[in-house]
């Protein structure tokens, strides 16, 4: 950190002078992109990998399975359409609601709701 700091002192003395080149740009703005950059690769990756984890779990919906939806409404897959994007759910014996698969969050696995009655 104290040559960076070195670094920028001589290229500032420098600048002053009116010998400023590209090259001392690069040294003062070169780490602070580099950092913006490496968190961007970090955290753009891991929305990819959530982003197919869900298209994953919309894809083996199945008539039967226990979800939860985001709103936190507990149900069960009555039917899926052929395109996969809406979903019909029965919330209690006479009622059932149709909506997106985008608004599942989860599917409720049967080891969880075993664990749950114990």
């Amino acid at each position: 950190m104290s040559q960076f700091l070195l670094l920028a002192e001589e290229v500032t003395e420098k600048d002053a002078e009116g010998g400023g080149s590209m090259m001392s740009m690069l040294i003062l703005f070169g780490p602070p992109l580099l950092l913006l950059f490496v968190m961007q690769t970090l955290f753009g990756r891991s929305d990819a990998k959530d982003k197919a984890r869900r298209n994953e779990m919309t894809a083996n919906l199945k008539k039967n399975d226990p979800i939860v939806t985001i709103g936190g409404m507990l149900g069960t897959v009555v039917s899926v359409s052929e395109d996969k994007s809406t979903v019909t759910i029965r919330v209690d014996d006479n009622t059932r609601i149709k909506l997106q698969a985008s608004a599942i969050r989860e599917v409720v696995s049967t080891e969880k709701k075993d664990a749950e009655k114990s």
